[in-house]
Order: C-alpha cells, then structure tokens, then sequence
C-alpha cells in the first residue's frame, strides 16, 4: 500500500483549531452528531444549540421531538449565535446515524492496514511494488500506551464506548498524531514526550472527530465521485456503485489517483474545521484546559515554521500560525472562557 494510504486513510494533526466567529447574528449553521446534553443545551458539531417553541423541527426514527433526540443521531440546525455563544436554533432536522456509501470500504482498507503494521512491529508504507518505508518501530503497550488510552478513554463522547478505539505509540521523531476510521489512534512518541495532559488532549480531541464523525469516508466519497466525474461518468453514479463488490472494485480502481489528491490538499476544509470545532469541545468536556490551544499551535508554528513541509504536509498552503492562533482565541473566548 502507497504512502498515500496512510493520508487517505487516516487523518494527521496538523493544522489545528481554526474557529468561527462568535457573536455575530447572521444565520448559523450546524450539521453532526448530538453528542451531549447539559440541561436544556443540547451540543453538537461542538457547538452548544437552544431550542425554544418557535423552532421547526422534523426528526425521525426516535427523534420525536428536540427534548428526545437520542446521542449519536444526526443534526442539522439553522440559527443565530447569541451574545453567551449558545446558538439559538430556529430550525433542527435530526435522524439516526445510517452506513453510508464507503463506509464499509474503508473500514475494510483500514483494518487491513493495522495488522500489517501489527505483524510488522513497524509503521511501514509502500513507495511502490516491493518498496516501503519505515515511519517508526510501533508499540502495542508500554506506559505511553497507557498514558494515551487514559486520556482518549476521556475525550470519547458518551454515546460511543472507549473500548472501540485501539492506541499505539509509533517511535519517530516528529510531533504528529492520526486515527483511522477503524478506531485505531496513533502517536508520534517525540509528540508525547513534548506535551502535557492537556495539550495532548487538544491534540487528540481533534484527531479523534476524524474518526468519530467519518471524514474518512466522507472525503472517500467525495475524491471518488470528483475522479468519476473526471472520468465523464456523471450520471446514476450511486447506483452503479450501489452493489458492494462494485464499490470495492471501484475504489481499488481509483485508490492511487485519489491518494494523489489526498498527499496534497488532505482533508478538505470543511472536514478539518469540524475537527478543530468539535475537537476543542472533546477536550472541554473532559475538563482539560482548552484555553492552552492558542498557545500550543504556536509552539508548532516555532517549531517548524509556516513554510516547513511538515507543517504543510496534508494542507497544502493553508494559513498555519498567528492567523490560526488567532482565529481559535476568537472561538474560545464566547464558548470556552472558564472551564466546566
């Protein structure tokens, strides 16, 4: 498997934690996964959402009403951001988490990636047919292990079970962190040995969004029907691909240029700022100190610089230091100003 795989397959930390603007009253929108649940506040995509009478809703499956949305279902909410950071919700759809088009394909792909590396002991990418690399010796347990199982165990939202989420730690010298969509986490050894509690839990918080709200799969879909279309086949795509063995067939078909796309742009905007969203909120209901954020993105704008390839390894050449510090500072400070 191509070094790609791994970009495709898995999301990396870097960038972190670009934020909306607070307090502005033009129409907010919100679609992810209701997650908590604090009195009348409802939290979803990190946001915190108030309903009142006036709001429209349509719900389904057991999603009856706004009181009784069940954890885990999907929600789609328009309103206005009030002065206290709350969204007031005029509007709210919500329905049960389904499987989507690929999902079952990258699990597939994903798991099969872990045990190789298992088997190996080693993080290990193909360059090309009988040819790899070696990203760093992998460690199964140890007292990093446990230390990262410890605070994952408190960032995972309360309608998912921390037991589905799998730690390594990989020996390599460079601050980064991914998980899979299998619900495998990975981090670099030199990122723990370099952060505290909290900015490790920022930095996981972040990481595991990319699992927990299916980005994997999402930016699967969205290179493969970007290619197809490439390709002038425009028309009844999900049908075509509705059959499960002509979706495996097509995505192997399509893999090496969509890891292409993924070595360079990586997650697409949208994605990494509901991780950045989400993330900071992970961390928060943890009870870590969220407020470190603004800080610890500048230590990795120190460390490597706006134009370092790591920096920019997935992202192209997205804006990385003070305008991102900046930017989180400014959804910090109606959300996140004292801690729980």
């Amino acid at each position: 498997m191509k070094r790609f795989l791994l970009i495709l397959l898995c999301a990396t930390l870097l960038p972190i934690l670009p934020a909306l603007s607070a307090g502005n009253k033009k129409e907010e929108r919100v679609d992810g996964y209701l997650e908590w649940r604090r009195g009348g506040i409802i939290v979803a995509d990190g946001q915190r959402i108030l309903t009142e009478t006036s709001t429209k809703f349509k719900g389904a499956g057991d999603a009856t009403d706004p009181s009784r949305v069940p954890l885990g279902y999907e929600l789609k909410v328009k309103g206005v951001r009030l002065p206290d950071g709350v969204i007031l919700a005029s509007e709210m759809e919500a329905k049960p988490n389904s499987t989507a088009l690929f999902e079952k394909e990258v699990l597939v792909l994903t798991n099969d990636m872990e045990k190789r590396w298992v088997k190996a002991g080693h993080v290990l990418e193909e360059l090309s047919p009988g040819k790899s690399q070696d990203l760093g010796k992998l460690y199964r347990d140890g007292v990093s292990v446990d230390r990262v199982r410890r605070v994952t165990a408190r960032l995972v939202p309360p309608y998912l079970k921390s037991s589905g989420f799998r730690v390594y730690i990989i020996e390599n010298k460079d601050w980064n962190a991914f998980a899979c969509a299998n619900g495998m986490i990975a981090v670099h050894s030199a990122l723990l040995s370099d952060m505290n509690d909290d900015e490790m839990a920022i930095v996981l918080g972040h990481e595991l969004v990319h699992a927990t709200h299916e980005h994997t799969r999402r930016e699967f879909k969205r290179g493969m029907f970007m290619e197809l279309m490439m390709l002038g086949i425009t028309a009844g795509v999900e049908v075509a691909l509705d059959d499960s063995k002509k979706k495996t067939k097509a995505a192997v078909e399509i893999l090496s240029t969509l890891g292409l796309m993924a070595w360079k742009n990586g997650y697409g905007r949208d994605l990494e700022d509901q991780a950045d969203r989400v993330g900071l909120r992970y961390a928060y209901e943890a009870r870590y100190d969220v407020r470190i954020a603004p800080r610890l993105w500048r230590r990795f704008a120190e460390k490597y610089g706006d134009g370092n390839k790591v920096v920019n390894f997935f992202f192209g050449d997205h804006s990385l230091s003070k305008a991102r510090a900046a930017n989180l500072e400014r959804e910090i400070a109606p959300n996140y100003s004292s801690q729980p």
